[in-house]
């Protein structure tokens, strides 16, 4: 078995990363954050793999905590508090605070291994926010988080959200997220997720036209 299959002891996860996905996941049972998390988190693995300046665990573990916050916020306001034109803008700043304060508590009785709570905490306060990085480790976290959006959980979620349709969905991602991406490794990402996108949202007439051609 190879060292890596060996520590993913939780498939996605690494073994070191398991009791703070055991400890974040109470918080995250609002709007999909659960699935959200553990795909971001192979996200942001994938990215570290391009990224070995980064530092590894800082990263990992504030893709598992950066969303606690949105489990604080009234269920009713939470996809009407994202997006290019939320109702409900500051309350993107008011899940960042909370994220902070239900992490910090829980870092401090985790005391994971090669972890420092402030990183990981700054990263987390001002994910959404702060459109710039403040460190490598930053930039991957945030990357990571909006990659999820071009997934095909991400594309059919925020369609939900949204009540859009898939197409108009993928729209919205090539015009207004992935502008934002910060590292070039993402971009790419992003830009083969966008075809994956496409290529579903338009399947049904591209099937059919193939047919009657």
């Amino acid at each position: 078995m190879s060292s890596e299959a060996g520590d993913d002891a939780f498939g996605a996860l690494l073994a070191r990363d398991i009791p703070a996905w055991r400890a974040a996941l109470p918080w995250l049972d609002v709007r999909s954050n659960d699935v959200h998390t553990l795909i971001s988190y192979r996200i942001a693995r994938a990215l570290l793999a391009l990224h070995e300046a980064a530092h590894q665990p800082t990263v990992c573990t504030a893709i598992i905590f950066h969303d606690v916050g949105w489990k604080k916020i009234p269920e009713d306001k939470l996809a009407a508090s994202v997006g290019p034109n939320p109702k409900y803008p500051e309350l993107q700043r008011v899940h960042e605070l909370e994220g902070v304060a239900i992490t910090r508590p829980l870092l401090q009785a985790l005391q994971i291994p090669d972890v420092d709570p402030d990183a990981v905490l700054a990263i987390i306060d001002g994910h959404d926010t702060r459109k710039h990085a403040i460190s490598l480790e930053d930039a991957l976290m945030k990357d990571a988080d909006k990659l999820w959006r071009f997934t095909e959980h991400g594309i059919a979620t925020i369609s939900r959200w949204f009540e859009m349709t898939p197409r108009a969905t993928v729209a919205m991602l090539e015009s207004f997220v992935l502008p934002s991406l910060l590292t070039e490794p993402a971009k790419i990402m992003a830009q083969a997720y966008l075809a994956a996108g496409e290529a579903a949202a338009w399947m049904d007439e591209m099937l059919a036209a193939g047919r009657t051609a």
